[in-house]
């Protein structure tokens, strides 16, 4: 028996194996994203890896780097990232969500080669590291965007989520990794560091050709004209693939035809759109570009890279005897803590654990700052100590819900017309904000230390502010549904919650005799010969009241004689 006919029941509704499997298989776009964070860190420390690629040698005779060049080799695989984020907007849409990711496996491949051929040069290693991020950055885009595109709405927020339980687990084997071989074989010998990359390609190869075996994101092929391939699609992910025609197919198709059918009345978006919202007029469509953007900005500006970039320098700086240790520590929290931010999502929804995060991180980040300074660790060795509990307590929140949470809300965002592009751009500004972390922290050391944490103070209570007076609440909704909830000029950000679309009870019950009596398109497109108007015109006749919501109660109304 096939995948694509076996399912399992969850929140009341038969989802697919194949959708869960889809999920796990692109989750590894994360662990590459967390794998090749996580593995500069403990490299900059290795003995070989500084005597090849350092510039200088200090008081103890040893080589090492000068800030800039440090800086420039961290962070210029963000530059990477961020190109790649941006081109994965043209990749997903020109030849699929599925054949984009294994673009981006193959270009990340090519930039490790290039890595661990690097002998003396960190000029050869950064130009590695830069086209290594061009591979992550198209799967940065387009791994949340196809899960979110894929997989059922019991089960997307979770899914999701895992994504960034992979950039974590990622985090943690690197250190694992690192770890291991500067015992063995030894931080003396170029098979240390040379070791750590060339895994990350065996580590790509079940992403780049795992997924071309699953299904094809309905919602891209619905948004060319290929409807009956995502109604194949969708019966695959419900595990229902010798029954098409299946109740929950059939549903799921109907809520999704009528939303893309009018998109792609008005043609494919434009970059312009993104910032103007014409020709098409959705409501909110620049909202969401900038709101998008602010997330993705400041999940990195929460501070989080600090930590993971530079932890192990900081701490040895601190007196640390071990740093590499304390980055299996805060490793391990990041994992550890991520697990239950699966279930919180799908529990408390979007809005509330992402404010409550931010107030937590910055409360323990003031208190990182200010024992820095006040006491600090090289002449207290408690507060060493101290920090390290600071660090693993904000590492703690944000893995459970900044650092998962905001990759759901990006791939639940945007409308299918703009999604590629808006996504792509909010996500080159994760990489933005990756990069000036990465590029910033070493000057920041030598300049203001641990005052740099009070930045980070900030940053975290300003975008629980963001999240507050902007963010709506999408749990329990389909991706068209959000898109309603987002056109609906009525409805703010904090009464969200409350926000129930059309043939539904309540966000967790269809009203199925409204589904039920609702054609298909498909069906609509063997009448529609007999039909005298559209759905549109007897709208305008109907009501002038244009709000989203109306639309939805008109539609029905009428539904039985809507043509498309």
């Amino acid at each position: 028996m096939g995948l694509g006919k076996v399912s399992i029941k969850l929140r009341g509704a038969e989802v697919g194996i194949e959708a869960i499997m889809l999920g796990v298989v692109t989750s590894i776009g994360g662990f590459l994203f967390g794998y090749d964070t996580g593995q500069i860190s403990s490299m900059l420390l290795f003995r070989d890896f500084k005597e090849r690629f350092g510039q200088y040698r200090d008081a103890n005779g040893e080589m090492a780097f000068d800030v800039e060049i440090q800086s420039l080799v961290v962070s210029m695989m963000s530059i990477g990232t961020l190109v790649g984020a941006l081109a994965g907007a043209y990749t997903a849409d020109w030849f699929g969500r599925r054949r984009s990711l294994s673009i981006g496996v193959a270009v990340f491949v090519i930039g490790n080669i290039i890595q661990i051929t690097a002998m003396y040069s960190w000029v050869h290693l950064m130009v590695g590291r830069i086209v290594a991020g061009l591979g992550v950055g198209v799967l940065s885009i387009g791994v949340p965007m196809f899960q979110s595109e894929c997989c059922p709405r019991e089960i997307r927020g979770a899914v999701v989520a895992s994504y960034q339980l992979m950039i974590t687990i990622g985090i943690l084997i690197s250190n694992i990794i690192n770890y291991g071989v500067r015992a063995n074989p030894g931080e003396d010998t170029d098979a240390s560091w040379r070791i750590v990359i060339g895994l990350g390609i065996a580590f790509s190869l079940p992403l780049g050709i795992g997924v071309l075996f699953s299904p094809e994101s309905p919602r891209w092929l619905a948004g060319r004209g290929r409807w009956e391939e995502a109604r194949i699609s969708l019966a695959r992910l419900r595990g229902k693939k010798d029954d098409p025609n299946d109740e929950y197919v059939n549903d799921d198709f109907k809520e999704m035809q009528e939303s893309i059918a009018e998109q792609s009345k008005a043609g494919e978006g434009t970059w312009a759109e993104l910032f103007t919202g014409q020709p098409s007029g959705i409501p909110r469509l620049v909202y969401r570009t900038f709101l998008g953007c602010a997330l993705q900005f400041f999940q990195q500006w929460t501070g989080v890279n600090y930590f993971f970039y530079y932890g192990a320098t900081i701490f040895e700086s601190a007196g640390i005897d071990d740093p590499i240790q304390t980055q299996l520590i805060l490793g391990a929290v990041n994992v550890a803590m991520t697990i239950p931010g699966l279930w919180m999502i799908e529990r408390f929804g979007r809005r509330m654990p992402l404010v409550f995060g931010g107030l937590w991180q910055a409360t323990w980040l003031l208190i990182f700052a200010i024992i820095g300074i006040v006491r600090p660790p090289t002449e207290h060795s408690d507060s060493g100590i101290v920090m390290i509990v600071c660090a693993c307590m904000f590492i703690a929140s944000f893995a459970s819900t900044w650092g998962p949470f905001i990759w759901v809300v990006i791939g639940e965002t945007f409308p299918l017309r703009t999604r590629a592009k808006q996504a792509s751009f909010a996500t080159a500004f994760n990489w933005l904000g990756n990069f000036m972390i990465g590029f910033l922290t070493p000057y920041a050391n030598d300049g203001i230390g641990y005052a740099f944490g009070f930045v980070f103070f900030g940053c975290n209570f300003f975008a629980a502010a963001v999240v507050y007076f902007f963010v709506f609440e999408t749990k329990s909704l389909s991706l068209e549904s959000v898109n309603d909830m987002y056109m609906d000029m009525s409805i703010k950000a904090s009464s969200s919650k409350s926000w129930v679309p059309a043939g539904y009870i309540n966000r967790d019950e269809r009203d199925m005799a409204y589904w039920h009596r609702r054609p298909s398109i498909l069906d609509e497109r063997a009448g529609a010969a007999h039909v005298p108007r559209s759905v549109d015109e007897k709208l305008d006749e109907k009501d002038s009241d244009s709000t989203p919501r109306n639309r939805s109660m008109h539609r029905e109304t009428i539904g039985d004689d809507r043509v498309v």
